[in-house]
């Protein structure tokens, strides 16, 4: 028990203040014990974040594939376009989402390494689960057979990365018109 609400704190002072910015004294004062017991569940600060950052990732995964489950009846263009703006939703409403992107794009300097090989298994993974959605509209004649599925998820995978950089440093405004303008272009692209 003590765990969870140890790794809750954490994300939490993660996600408000960066990794710079958390201290184990405040995380600890949160729960309601002394900073010495975080060592005995984790070996440090970067121990910690990094158990956080993966629990997280699980999360915006998990999030991935019921989004896809829930969503079988939608149009692969109401899919997408839903997708993307969900996603935006969850940035600005769901602390997982909001230190995840924040510290997959600015990760701390002396756990880059392992950070981007955790992003790229999310990036990755998420590209796996998209793909039946391409090929489902490819088959059914929604995605013009000029084509391949695999250019068409990788394409969506950078407007999804251009929306993220918006998030970040645009806010919600600015990202809307973002999204709208990228997904107007990249629709007809994928239609015709």
């Amino acid at each position: 028990m003590t765990i969870m609400r140890i790794k809750d704190a954490a994300l939490t002072h993660f996600a408000n203040n960066g990794y710079e910015g958390a201290s184990l004294a405040d995380i600890a004062n949160d729960v309601g014990i002394k900073k010495q017991s975080i060592y005995t569940h984790f070996k440090g600060k970067d121990d910690l974040f990094l158990d956080v950052f993966k629990d997280v990732l699980t999360k915006e995964l998990n999030f991935v594939a019921a989004y896809i489950e829930s969503n079988p009846h939608l149009s692969i263009d109401e899919f997408l376009y839903g997708f993307l703006l969900r996603y935006k939703d969850r940035y600005e409403q769901d602390r997982n989402t909001k230190f995840f992107l924040r510290m997959a794009f600015f990760p701390p300097t002396h756990l880059y390494s392992e950070i981007v090989n955790y992003g790229y298994h999310y990036l990755d993974t998420m590209e796996a689960l998209l793909m039946p959605v391409f090929e489902k509209g490819l088959s059914e004649g929604s995605i013009s057979p000029t084509i391949s599925s695999e250019r068409a998820n990788a394409a969506f995978m950078a407007l999804l990365d251009g929306m993220f950089v918006e998030l970040l440093f645009g806010g919600s405004e600015r990202s809307l018109k973002r999204i709208d303008a990228s997904w107007f272009i990249y629709w007809r692209g994928l239609k015709n």
